[in-house]
């Protein structure tokens, strides 16, 4: 009875680490800068900058929210961006999503862990917080790529791991394969929003 109990309350403390649900943010204010920093789908390709997640999300939050995306870049390249743009910015919320062109390019991930953590760290030391957001793995399947968590339970951030995955698995809101639409970066912003409600200190 006693071994039972004990593997029930070991099953729960797993599924609690891999939600993130304890990882918790600074509270946003109307002079809070938030940073959204990664590749194509920070930018907003496929939509026009004003449908970018960024723009979008700008107008759902009480913060300033700097698009720091830039089409095609890979962690490597990210790594050696990230200074320049926290120094520039100083924000208090780094919204990270990268990871994406490593897999397409056949990266190492052993790499591309080591460039986000790095990252994370990076954005930590200069006193952001930071949300961490999964993308998948190219597949006929998709579904995000597990060291996403991983890195979100290490790091102890809080982390959307499924909405890429959903909205570049949904037709209607995608522009290409690996892009969404303006309704796709929409219904990011929105998830987005969502995830820093409820992780925001209180």
């Amino acid at each position: 009875m006693r071994t039972t109990k004990s593997i029930a309350i070991l099953c729960v403390l797993v599924l609690c680490a891999g939600c993130g649900g304890g990882s918790r943010i600074k509270k946003m204010s109307a002079s809070s800068i938030v940073v959204a920093f990664g590749d194509s789908l920070t930018a907003g390709t496929g939509a026009s900058q004003e449908e970018s997640y960024p723009s979008v999300l700008s107008g759902m939050i009480e913060a300033r929210v700097v698009n720091a995306g830039v089409a095609g870049e890979d962690t490597s390249s990210g790594l050696r961006r990230l200074p320049t743009v926290l120094k520039k910015e100083r924000p208090d919320l780094v919204i990270l999503c990268e990871g994406g062109n490593d897999m397409l390019r056949g990266q190492d991930t052993s790499i591309t862990i080591a460039n986000l953590n790095a990252m994370i760290s990076m954005a930590k030391e200069a006193g952001a917080d930071v949300i961490l957001i999964g993308v998948p793995k190219p597949a006929l399947f998709l579904k995000p790529a597990p060291f996403y968590q991983e890195i979100a339970t290490g790091q102890d951030i809080p982390f959307d791991a499924e909405t890429v995955s959903k909205i570049l698995s949904t037709p209607g809101l995608t522009s290409d394969p690996v892009h969404p639409n303006a309704s796709g970066y929409r219904r990011l912003a929105e998830s987005i929003k969502t995830l820093i409600g409820k992780s925001q200190r209180k």
